[in-house]
């Protein structure tokens, strides 16, 4: 309305302004030059104010104003414009327009005031009233198809999972099509997976596409101070979707409301948590269950979830948004990448075997910190260095200078990279070698990236064993060359120890212990590893056991990078030599330096099997070997290697 008010207001001035540039000009006339053109006759009419003031029009068309002397304005005058042949009015005095708008205002402006007052005090007594008396009233928002926002369009990859929630949306659009065939609607559709993954991003473009009303909340707000809100609002959200039936009720972070009640007796029936789940049961497969409702949420913990909340009848699917795969990371890439200038030397698919165990929102992150290093380096086009740079921002911080190491330290860190580098290369089943620093970076003075050609989903015993020994081959470098061992290898000796203790205890890869598994609890969608096991559920001469098989795997891991880098001596000290030369060393020199042949791509496909959890704490497509930042310190004990992402 403000553009119209200022365009009407731009209108009256320009009207005003023409009605008096059209307007004869106001001639001021002396009372001798009034007489004489009175008795020239060219006075056409008169009028007379009490106060002397007299106004009038000239024969010509103009206007004029005079004063006349009061004591002159007597008869005599009166006469002589008669005798002139000059029409005469007269008119009382009165005040002047300025004068009587501000009359009107200091009458008025107390009445107003008085008025807004009344009015502001209103509201606010409504408002109070209205905060406590609604205070049961639901806070979903609610998208009609009118207002479409996010399509399945802009969700890259995870076509089973939109296939899935597709249907249930079709299910409304078209419920006689399935009725037909005796089908029922599902109650409820239950997102779960990792954060970050999209599961928000899918429920925003089940409200784009969805031609029935969309209401969105969050768990967390069933959650009041007052007893019985979060029932009260529970109610009204069901009593709102029953109006708008058929539609989507669409609860984020469910965990907070429907987490899993209490049990072995204990006194709860004042929990308010407790009341809220119970009436959200209750609404959903109750006695008077809705209809033409689907709820769908969205969690990464479904551990915590009630039981009864996640039978048939209630939520009657659970679809599972994994981490993305290569194929769909390379779509949300370019999804990512869409608005953004890319040069001609990055190719989305090498960026997206970089990115394993990646979300979507990490691989926005990604794209974001891609653009914003070719920002700071002043350009507009990203480059592939630019997203080097962010994978290892993001991965394991800023990028120090070569300055902060010693001359020594520099030496040394380069040959554990180094052996790092060449166990992976000279390893048959290793992941290859992609790119070799010794540039600290957050609290890293190191790290050996190795990048394979295809995602694996199953890995053997042989892979398995390599993998220690990449593990274990900076310590086997240090004590090839240096002598002696280094804080540095704290690190890569608790990898090591971990991916051993998996071995023993999970995979049933130790002869001594057998085909038993005894796996480390916690839940796999926190992206945790899981706390331990609170009571071991074998004796303690089993736990010998384990840890005897433990150290013989690490031990002989330890002895096979030995071997091989003995054998290697001189090509261990080159690649150094060049590390320290060059600070950064890709994949490809290094093979080129050993005189073998890079690992070749293999064909899609070669490993079939069902995703289950890696065999590692770091994703099994990107491993990184850091060089700890451990060592003395102003007298202090040496630090332990610090983990990375």
């Amino acid at each position: 309305m403000w553009p119209i008010a200022i365009g009407v207001m731009a209108l009256v001035w320009i009207v005003t302004l023409t009605n008096l540039s059209s307007r004869p000009a106001d001639t001021t006339l002396s009372y001798s030059q009034f007489l004489a053109d009175a008795d020239a006759h060219q006075v056409k009419d008169i009028t007379l104010q009490s106060n002397g003031t007299a106004t009038g029009t000239l024969t010509n068309g103009h206007t004029y104003t005079t004063t006349v002397p009061v004591q002159l304005a007597g008869s005599s005058l009166l006469d002589r414009l008669q005798a002139d042949n000059v029409v005469i009015n007269a008119k009382a005095s009165s005040s002047s327009s300025g004068s009587q708008v501000l009359s009107w205002v200091l009458i008025l402006a107390p009445l107003v005031l008085i008025i807004w007052l009344w009015r502001r005090l209103y509201r606010g007594a409504t408002s109070q009233v209205q905060g406590v008396m609604g205070v049961g009233k639901s806070k979903a928002k609610v998208f009609d198809a009118e207002h479409p926002q996010t399509t399945f369009a802009d969700v890259a990859g995870y076509e089973g999972a939109k296939a899935e929630i597709a249907e249930v949306v079709d299910f409304l659009r078209q419920p006689d099509r399935y009725r037909r065939a005796g089908a029922i609607a599902p109650r409820g559709v239950l997102m779960v997976g990792p954060p970050g993954t999209g599961k928000t991003l899918l429920a925003r473009a089940v409200a784009g596409e969805a031609a029935v009303p969309f209401l969105s909340v969050a768990g967390s707000s069933f959650v009041e101070m007052f007893v019985g809100v979060g029932a009260a609002r529970v109610r009204d959200l069901f009593a709102e979707a029953r109006k708008r039936a058929p539609a989507i009720v669409f609860v984020d972070e469910i965990d907070a409301l429907g987490g899993r009640r209490m049990g072995g007796g204990a006194a709860v029936s004042n929990d308010e948590r407790e009341q809220t789940l119970n009436q959200l049961l209750s609404e959903m497969d109750g006695f008077d269950p809705a209809e033409g409702i689907v709820v769908l949420a969205a969690t990464n913990r479904p551990d915590v979830l009630d039981p009864a909340l996640l039978r048939p009848g209630r939520f009657d699917r659970q679809v599972v948004i994994p981490l993305p795969t290569l194929a769909e990371r390379n779509a949300i890439l370019a999804v990512h990448c869409k608005s953004k200038q890319l040069a001609e030397d990055v190719d989305l698919d090498v960026v997206a075997r970089g990115t394993p165990g990646f979300s979507g929102a990490d691989l926005a992150n990604l794209a974001n910190e891609a653009a914003i290093a070719a920002v700071r380096d002043s350009r507009e086009v990203i480059t592939a260095d630019d997203f080097d740079t962010a994978r290892d921002r993001i991965l394991l911080g800023r990028r120090e200078g070569s300055n902060v190491l010693l001359p020594s330290e520099k030496h040394a860190v380069a040959v554990h990279e180094a052996g790092h580098a060449l166990i992976a290369a000279l390893s048959p089943h290793a992941d290859p070698v992609a790119k070799v620093t010794i540039l600290p970076a957050g609290q890293t003075l190191g790290v050996t990236e190795q990048l394979p050609l295809v995602e694996r989903h199953l890995h053997g015993e042989d892979y398995l064993t390599e993998t220690l020994a990449v593990r274990l081959g900076g310590r086997a470098a240090e004590l090839v060359e240096l002598g002696q061992g280094s804080t540095g290898a704290a690190n890569d000796l608790a990898d090591a120890t971990e991916l051993a203790v998996k071995m023993v205890r999970e995979f049933g890869l130790s002869p001594i212990l057998g085909p038993v598994g005894y796996p480390q609890g916690g839940s796999a969608f926190l992206g945790a590893r899981g706390d331990q096991l609170s009571s071991r559920p074998y004796a303690e001469a089993t736990q010998a056991a384990i840890d005897t098989e433990v150290a013989r795997l690490v031990r002989e891991a330890e002895q096979q990078a030995v071997g091989l880098l003995e054998a290697h001596q001189g090509k261990l000290r080159q690649l150094a030599a060049l590390l320290v030369e060059h600070e950064t060393i890709d994949g490809p020199a290094v093979y080129r330096l050993l005189g073998v042949q890079p690992p070749s791509e293999q064909p899609a496909g070669t490993t079939v099997a069902p995703h289950g959890p890696s065999p590692v704490r770091q994703p099994a497509a990107h491993r990184t070997h850091p060089t700890g930042a451990g060592g003395p310190t102003d007298g202090a004990q040496p630090r332990e290697g610090h983990d990375t992402p």
